[in-house]
């Protein structure tokens, strides 16, 4: 309800409005009436109150609660319930789904497909499903397979897609270098018997990027997709020659009050050098050795290597709305 627009409004029409006895004590400089008026200080007249109503914040449970000024964050890292007792005022929430990152192989692993926006919301429980990262792949033999795919995150009807795996090495005519398709995809591996380029896999709209080529004669690796940027190609980047393609970089978010980013691609291997890691989690590519990790709950897509590969980054669901 609301305050009338027009005519004359009594102290009784303000107590009504906020939720008190029509009959009780309360003065125009009251707190309570300011903030439902909305002057903090100075003179203040009841024309002023025309159409304010007051506020009810919603109220709801489920993950790890935190606050930000008038707003409450929920932070899932994993699977649960997010349930709304009382809507409030606004049915309005924020949302950011992280998918699972993808594991690497050869090339860097796709990060999590990325959605952020806003839906309205019932009184009643959605449930919530964050993806685990995919498995990293090892390469020691001469044709090996790819990075395993991360897994899908969802809350109510928003599900973002898990990201892709990255490509392996491959001498055979079937290409198991290629990268795969994900909510971002992965990087391309290596083909030894050809030239060419190893194709990086393909992201979906609106959630991610594709993966970086891998360069079969070069040796070099393609980097993992991101949420803002695609994956690059291997040897495209300094020192260029057998130098893995860098993941690309993930998307940045203040729902939780400070600006954080996630679903960064994997880094390509090389034969010299290895792929950067793309902002938001991403993993390190690698050569002969070890390969970097990832960032637990970004979404980050796992690094590549010559040998070594790393698995995906889980994924997150963040949820955000007015509580007072």
């Amino acid at each position: 309800m609301a305050l009338q627009s027009s005519g004359q409004i009594s102290l009784n029409d303000v107590n009504v409005e906020l939720g008190n006895s029509g009959t009780a004590q309360i003065g125009l400089g009251d707190s309570s009436v300011r903030d439902l008026f909305d002057i903090a200080s100075g003179e203040i007249e009841m024309a002023d109150g025309y159409g304010k109503a007051s506020f009810t914040g919603m109220v709801a449970t489920g993950g790890t609660i935190t606050t930000d000024g008038n707003y409450k964050v929920h932070t899932f890292t994993g699977s649960g319930t997010f349930s709304v007792s009382t809507v409030g005022s606004s049915n309005t929430v924020q949302y950011v789904v992280v998918a699972g990152g993808a594991g690497g192989a050869t090339a860097g692993g796709g990060a999590g497909g990325y959605r952020a926006s806003n839906m309205n919301v019932g009184a009643t429980s959605y449930s919530v499903t964050v993806g685990a990262g995919g498995n990293g792949y090892p390469n020691f033999n001469t044709n090996s397979g790819k990075g395993g795919s991360g897994g899908n995150s969802s809350f109510h009807t928003i599900t973002s897609t898990g990201g892709g795996g990255g490509g392996g090495k491959s001498t055979s005519t079937p290409q198991a270098d290629a990268g795969v398709a994900g909510g971002s995809g992965g990087g391309g591996g290596i083909h030894g018997t050809s030239g060419g380029t190893s194709p990086g896999g393909s992201g979906v709209s609106g959630q991610g990027n594709a993966g970086g080529g891998g360069r079969r004669a070069s040796m070099s690796a393609g980097g993992g997709g991101g949420a803002s940027q695609a994956g690059f190609t291997g040897n495209t980047q300094a020192p260029s020659y057998n130098s893995g393609g860098d993941g690309g970089a993930g998307s940045a978010s203040s729902i939780t009050g400070s600006s954080v980013t996630r679903a960064g691609g994997g880094g390509g291997g090389g034969f010299d050098s290895a792929g950067s890691g793309g902002s938001g989690g991403g993993a390190t590519g690698g050569g002969f050795g070890a390969v970097g990790t990832t960032t637990a709950n970004t979404g980050g897509g796992g690094g590549g290597g010559w040998y070594y590969s790393s698995a995906g980054a889980s994924g997150i669901v963040i949820i955000r709305y007015q509580y007072q």
